[in-house]
């Protein structure tokens, strides 16, 4: 029967029966089976021993006599303090009055005996077993146990399993194999898989080992069964995605040599700690980030848990939206915002695995693609900006919020930064992976005379369609085209923020201050800058040197860092010394203090800088692309 059900494996996934041959050995059996059993009896052994017995403290929140006993001693506490004010009142001059004194004094001493008893039953004596609420205690402490066994399952899958898919990748690779798995039949959507299923299977039998005591224990805390397989379904699809993006990681940093693993392991285990952090301390998902904290399954744990930590306000999480969509309502709802969010991760790390699998040398995305990412982040960023919440608060009551409202335009100030950050990160990202290398952009120069005619219109739009389509062409016009998807709806938002303005506050002060001209003559200059930038990350790599990448990367730096840390270090403000500060890649900082006619004369001047860069980067193509005799003719 296992010889038929690997033959049945072997069939479908060859690549996992390869695995699972490799794996599932005897010690490594005995293995996962001692790990399991022990970390279970030891989590069961660790909760018994807080059994309440005998000795149990009367304080303990588990016996029944203990309100009962705190609230005696907070009403005699009272007492005790009515009974001093009235001490120091008659202890006065004006009110003086020995035997009222006397007297209370006296009730003094016998409410702090009284005080002192209480504390001695509440604190010293144990708690009759009869008044222990063992049931409460069951409850409370299978729940621990579901909890905990949660948290294990989450760090053991997606920190070990990272581990050793990359450490898997990284040995393949030293061993040659990988090249011989890259060259067989298999389609790599099947070979990838093999390695996802097969690679952590130790793991997977350790946590399956563990899954009957977590039902039982879930279900003993009265969680509902739909809950316990939504989290299932929840922590699979992370599962799936995090190892879809270390193999992504392992087939492109083959230069890490063996601390490959360590690296994806442990990035993987701070952005577990960090958005655990957040989950469990912040109070909801209303902000733009709301997709990288969806990334890990700490959120679906608060959601089925919302009283896991006090000091948060977990109904929040029931109030995320997604272009005001209410998809936090119920427990199906919130699983599927999961899985949405993981199934576009996996989706385009799938389209790069496919790509860079069989070429090494491949870009992770094609031109199109990027376009297609670029307009879908737009779609996630925004989804989850615009969300209905009373987030407005003109007023203040004794440290607290009132007649809070909602406002459009405060919602997208306050995300202002991370739909930036993002759309940065993602930008630098693209700009990377895409930029072709001299031999590609030769490549494309020197053979694309093969798919056009004589004709010179023809030519020209065969030029263009190039430039936007195809790979191995120069980057610039594809950045210009992203940048154009990126600020079109910041664009939109800047024309219609006065209108969106319905209660007259100070939500777009800063408008208002610049000028929705200057902010869109802004916008237009950021575009240039940052294709100013492109132009010369290109053009430094179509140099011969070996290390073009190395210089193009630290010259691209010094553009983005030196201008704002000059400016710093000299003391150039934006107030005083606007134009520089208009030529730098910050110059929104100086659009308040500029003339309009400055800010048009500023992007005229970059537009002017930028063709000039492009008219030199064309003539490099072209001379990149001569063909040997030619250039040999030409005496080059």
């Amino acid at each position: 029967m296992y010889l038929n059900l690997l033959d049945k494996i072997g069939d479908w996934n060859p690549q996992l029966l390869r695995e699972i041959k490799g794996r599932l050995k005897g010690f490594n059996l005995i293995f996962a089976f001692a790990i399991s059993l022990i970390a279970q009896l030891g989590l069961a052994l660790y909760h018994l021993g807080q059994y309440p017995h005998n000795k149990y403290a009367m304080n303990g929140s588990y016996c029944n006599l203990s309100k009962g006993y705190q609230k005696q001693i907070e009403s005699v506490y009272k007492l005790i303090d009515n009974t001093q004010r009235q001490i120091n009142f008659y202890n006065s001059k004006q009110n003086y009055d020995l035997t009222k004194l006397q007297d209370f004094k006296a009730q003094l001493k016998s409410l702090e005996a009284q005080q002192q008893q209480l504390n001695n039953y509440l604190y010293q004596q144990p708690c009759p077993v009869a008044e222990i609420n063992f049931q409460m205690w069951w409850r409370d402490h299978w729940e621990y146990i579901f909890i905990t066994l949660c948290i294990v399952f989450i760090y053991i899958l997606l920190v070990a399993g990272t581990y050793l898919l990359v450490n898997n990748l990284a040995q393949e690779e030293k061993r040659g194999t990988l090249n011989f798995i890259r060259l067989s039949p298999q389609p790599e959507t099947s070979i990838l898989t093999g390695k996802i299923l097969g690679v952590p299977i130790v793991i997977y039998l350790v946590i399956l080992l563990a899954i009957p005591l977590h039902i039982w224990s879930g279900i003993s805390a009265r969680v509902n069964i739909s809950y316990i397989f939504s989290f299932y379904i929840v922590l699979a699809t992370s599962c799936f995605f995090f190892y879809s993006a270390t193999l992504l990681f392992g087939l492109m940093s083959n230069r890490f040599s063996g601390f490959q693993p360590w690296l994806a392991s442990g990035a993987v285990l701070i952005f577990l700690l960090n958005t655990m952090q957040f989950a469990f301390n912040s109070e909801g998902l209303h902000t733009t980030a709301a997709w990288l904290r969806l990334l890990s399954p700490f959120d679906m744990l608060k959601y089925m848990f919302p009283n896991l930590l006090n000091r948060s306000n977990p109904s929040l999480l029931a109030e995320t939206q997604f272009f005001y969509i209410p998809l936090g309502k119920n427990i199906f709802t919130f699983t599927g915002l999961h899985l949405l969010n993981y199934g576009v991760g996996c989706y385009w790390i799938w389209q790069a695995l496919g790509r860079r699998f069989r070429n090494p040398n491949a870009t992770l995305l094609s031109k199109a693609q990027s376009y297609l990412l670029v307009a879908g982040s737009q779609v996630i960023f925004w989804g989850f900006t615009l969300q209905y919440t009373k987030n407005y608060c003109p007023a203040y009551r004794q440290y607290k919020p009132i007649n809070c409202y909602y406002d459009l335009n405060y919602q997208i100030g306050q995300n202002f930064f991370w739909i930036v950050f993002f759309n940065f990160v993602i930008l630098t990202c693209l700009f990377m992976i895409l930029s072709p290398h001299r031999q590609q952009v030769q490549d494309w120069a020197r053979y694309r005379h093969q798919q056009t005619s004589s004709s010179d219109t023809f030519s020209q739009k065969s030029v263009w369609r190039d430039l936007i389509w195809h790979d191995k062409s120069p980057v610039i016009v594809s950045v210009g085209l992203s940048l154009i998807i990126i600020t079109l709806p910041l664009l939109v938002w800047i024309i219609l923020a006065p209108a969106l303005n319905i209660h007259h506050n100070s939500a777009i002060d800063w408008v208002n201050k610049i000028g929705r001209l200057k902010a869109i003559l802004g916008v237009a200059m950021f575009i240039t800058i940052a294709m100013i930038y492109a132009t010369i990350v290109q053009r430094i790599l179509l140099l011969k040197t070996s290390k073009r990448v190395f210089f193009a990367s630290m010259i691209l730096g010094a553009l983005m860092l030196t201008p704002p840390s000059l400016f710093g270090l000299l003391y150039i403000r934006p107030e005083e010394n606007a134009v520089l500060w208009l030529f730098s890649n910050f110059p929104w900082a100086a659009l308040e203090y500029s003339a309009t006619t400055t800010v048009f004369m500023s992007l005229l001047a970059e537009f002017t800088v930028l063709a000039l860069l492009n008219v030199h980067l064309t003539n490099q193509v072209k001379l990149a692309g001569e063909s040997a005799t030619k250039a040999l003719l030409a005496g080059r």
